[in-house]
């Protein structure tokens, strides 16, 4: 029986990390994860998903990462604890979930800090997507109705929360290479050939035979 394997994928927006992540998903018969991950921690933990969803948000709103008090440690709330649905055990409930699909599955991961809250499982290969800043908004173009300087600070702020994010969960900087098995430039390398890179990475560490990494 095959070994499972997970990806995770962080991405600047407009990269299209996210995109190269369903392409990997795709290409090898195994189930993606982005916002389903949430109904998973809601089933895990008895928290309606709007909290999960509401907890980012507020983070963002509140600024809240500027604290630096959020580094993961691991531990979760019981319930009844005043601090049962705080944006931190919410987070904890989370990486207990990415962390029971890390042992029973493969699958790609997108964002939710993953490769940090999986840097310890050797089955685990983490990836980060990035371009320059013309590639992202030609990219972001395709998607948003802003133009111009407007969609230029849509990116940036888009990828300053998620680097705030990040910063507040890890206590490392988002894009820190060190912190990835692999950085990719789409740029450069177009959708299709960044999933062939990581698929390439997958036979090199694991063996030719690890892919298809459904199995079949």
């Amino acid at each position: 029986m095959k070994k499972n394997i997970v990806i995770t994928v962080e991405r600047l927006y407009g990269s299209g990390g996210r995109t190269v992540g369903e392409m990997l998903a795709e290409d090898q018969g195994i189930h993606y994860y982005d916002k389903e991950l949430v109904k998973l921690c809601a089933e895990e933990s008895g928290i309606s998903e709007d909290l999960f969803v509401d907890a980012d948000e507020s983070l963002k709103k509140a600024k809240l990462f500027r604290l630096g008090k959020g580094k993961y440690k691991g531990e979760l709330l019981k319930p009844g604890h005043s601090d049962y649905v705080s944006p931190e055990n919410l987070f904890n409930y989370q990486a207990k979930v990415l962390k029971n699909l890390a042992e029973t599955k493969s699958c790609v991961v997108i964002g939710r800090c993953g490769n940090f809250v999986l840097r310890d499982y050797e089955n685990v290969v983490s990836v980060f997507v990035h371009a320059p800043m013309p590639y992202l908004l030609e990219q972001a173009a395709l998607k948003q109705s802003r133009r111009g300087m407007e969609l230029r600070e849509y990116v940036e702020k888009t990828n300053k929360n998620r680097a705030e994010y990040y910063e507040y969960y890890t206590g490392h900087k988002w894009e820190r290479a060190q912190d990835y098995d692999l950085c990719l430039d789409s740029s450069r390398l177009g959708f299709d050939m960044c999933v062939e890179q990581i698929k390439s990475y997958l036979k090199i560490r694991f063996g030719d035979d690890v892919l298809p990494l459904s199995g079949e």
